[in-house]
């Protein structure tokens, strides 16, 4: 399966740099070349002629022993690299890879490659949730890294908790989606839109919500990465389009309608996750208002409902809605299922830390217009766009 790719392991020194072995070995059992590039305080813990043995290949430690081959070899394993895994992944070299540090063979070659990047964290729980390394994770995914959560239960510590490197048969099974990535969206042209409306209030104030736009952007790029043709509506937001996808930006709800009616002949799925205003002024003031030492009352009346009005024209296409509540979730749900006329809805409850608007991370309940439902996360924003996709390809059979 994986026979002319190379990965490269980069072993840190977490207790479990052991379990990289069973990586290794597995890999090559898919036919993948794989080189070791080690740093010394993994060294301590596992032998590298141990990883050079499942390797069948020499392994590097020190940035300036003498080289295997006639070449710069940081640069030259970069290059080779189809696939760079650090594995496990310390809170050091994750701190060291985010903010730019290259001071050993590790985190120069990693600074030289051009290839995808997979890294597995694993460490202590507290030392996982500790907010300068979820930070870190964080901008190491918005950068383009690949980042395999952690699986939760004992640790070495004895305590139990999130921490543990996951299984090699996941880490492998995440490298092999990553280099021969599913294609089984291919053909469909899925209409996706993403983050906050702007309604303004005078050249100065506007109306908006907290929305970072986060699980929009995860559902076009993991729609991209399974083949589907991508039109991606965003309203503004400080994140990257992902390459490969139609991008228009839009600020007020009305111009995301607009955009979304210009997409919406040729689209086989819309997904509207994006955050739109419910409410805008009646009156936009010419100049910034001042203050009069009063009080200020502000007419407001409602926006365009932009799913609601796509579904009055549905046709043979899948709507798939959005429902951020904060009480009564699943029955708030169900109601704006059936009266928008949607294939399902992903609901979640706002406010709870880790999830929702802003966070990297949600846990949704995808509910059917039977009231059927099913729970998803918490997970990454990207692993519940791949579980939103699984679920709209099952609609379509």
């Amino acid at each position: 399966m994986l026979s002319g790719f190379t990965v490269v392991v980069g072993v840190t020194g977490g207790i479990a740099a052991y379990k990289t072995l069973e990586v290794i070995s597995r890999l090559r059992k898919l036919g993948a070349e794989t080189r070791v590039v080690m740093t010394e305080n993994a060294t301590k813990l596992v032998a590298p002629i141990t990883f050079q043995t499942i390797s069948n290949n020499p392994v590097v430690v020190h940035m300036f022993e003498e080289p295997k081959q006639w070449n710069v070899e940081h640069i030259a394993l970069a290059e080779a690299a189809d696939l760079f895994l650090v594995c496990p992944a310390t809170a050091n070299v994750i701190g060291k890879i985010y903010n730019g540090i290259a001071d050993d063979f590790l985190t120069t070659s990693i600074m030289a490659c051009t290839a995808p990047i997979l890294i597995c964290p694993a460490m202590n729980h507290n030392m996982y949730m500790n907010p300068v390394v979820q930070r870190n994770l964080a901008g190491l995914r918005e950068l383009g890294y690949h980042i395999l959560e952690p699986d939760s239960g004992r640790l070495a510590s004895g305590a139990v908790g999130k921490g543990r490197l996951p299984d090699p048969e996941r880490i492998v099974r995440e490298i092999v989606a990553i280099l021969l990535p599913q294609q089984d969206l291919e053909g469909l042209r899925i209409l996706i839109t993403a983050g906050p409306t702007r309604e303004w209030i005078d050249p100065v104030r506007y109306i908006s919500n907290p929305s970072a736009g986060k699980m929009g952007y995860a559902l076009a790029a993991a729609a991209v990465r399974r083949g589907a043709a991508v039109y991606l509506v965003s309203g503004p937001v400080a994140l990257e389009a992902p390459p490969g996808i139609v991008l228009k930006k839009v600020e007020t709800a009305q111009e995301m309608l607009d955009a979304c009616l210009e997409f919406y002949p040729e689209s086989d799925v819309v997904i509207g996750a994006a955050a739109p205003g419910d409410f805008q002024p009646e009156t936009v003031a010419g100049q910034k208002m001042k203050k009069s030492g009063g009080m200020l009352r502000l007419a407001l009346r409602e926006t365009p409902d932009i799913l609601k009005t796509l579904g009055k024209d549905k046709g043979r296409r899948i709507l798939v809605g959005f429902a951020a509540e904060t009480e009564n979730v699943v029955e708030n749900a169900i109601k704006k299922v059936i009266h928008k006329n949607l294939d399902f809805v992903c609901a979640n409850r706002v406010g709870v830390p880790g999830r929702g608007f802003g966070s990297d991370t949600n846990a949704i309940s995808i509910v059917m217009p039977d009231g059927s439902l099913e729970e998803i996360g918490p997970a990454p924003k990207y692993e519940i766009a791949m579980a939103i996709l699984d679920k709209v390809k099952s609609i379509i059979g």
